[in-house]
């Protein structure tokens, strides 16, 4: 049986996206499936079908791989947000409709995912400083997301006067760690489901008294 023809270095600007793209998505599968430490240039370059060689092409190490499928991630999921928003039916004004489209749009990303949350919340957590800026830096933004949604339902008087980046680091634990739990057990829900649990629970929480 003759051996698979190994594919040649892209020369394309085109090209060259494409194939950068083939190696990342053969990495995430191989980090998700073997883990940061057991994965090796090897298995990638396999995975993607592509000679060892080549993948250093496109990338010096296997950690700047890694921190170009973070960058990648966080982008992707970004893009998911704002299309979730930007479709939204309710009043612009209604920070509770907003917040419940971006927790459930977050839930639906990382559900359809499982290997970019292995990738987030499993592999870069327990990779030390090599990872902690790059992982600090995505996990600050949606931080900052979050935050405006907290500060525009202050402003409504829907949410209590509480620090909201405070508020906003507790919802973002809280939805990571769902997240997290998600990749082994279900708990027989949907990822709409908790969504929607945990904007009940957050905002029926936050909500002032009404003395």
């Amino acid at each position: 049986m003759t051996a698979p023809a190994r594919r040649r270095r892209a020369v394309s600007d085109e090209d060259k996206s494409l194939r950068r793209d083939q190696i990342m998505g053969a990495a995430k599968e191989v980090f998700a499936r073997k883990g940061f430490h057991a994965t090796t240039i090897a298995d990638i370059a396999k995975e993607a079908g592509l000679a060892y060689g080549l993948i250093y092409w496109y990338f010096d190490s296997k950690d700047e791989l890694f921190h170009a499928l973070m960058a990648g991630e966080e982008e992707a999921l970004r893009t998911h947000l704002a299309a979730a928003l930007a479709a939204l039916d309710e009043p612009a004004g209604s920070a509770e409709a907003l917040f419940r489209t971006a927790v459930r749009a977050t839930f639906e990303f990382f559900e359809a995912d499982k290997a970019t949350v292995k990738l987030l919340f499993r592999d870069a957590y327990a990779l030390g400083d090599r990872f902690e800026k790059h992982l600090g830096g995505i996990y600050e933004r949606f931080i900052d997301d979050i935050e405006s949604f907290i500060t525009a339902a202050q402003e409504r008087g829907e949410v209590v006067a509480a620090p909201p980046r405070m508020v906003a680091y507790t919802l973002a634990a809280l939805i990571g760690q769902l997240a997290h739990r998600r990749l082994n057990t279900d708990d027989g829900v949907s990822a709409a489901e908790v969504a929607d649990f945990v904007v009940s629970l957050a905002l029926n929480g936050l909500r002032p008294r009404r003395d």
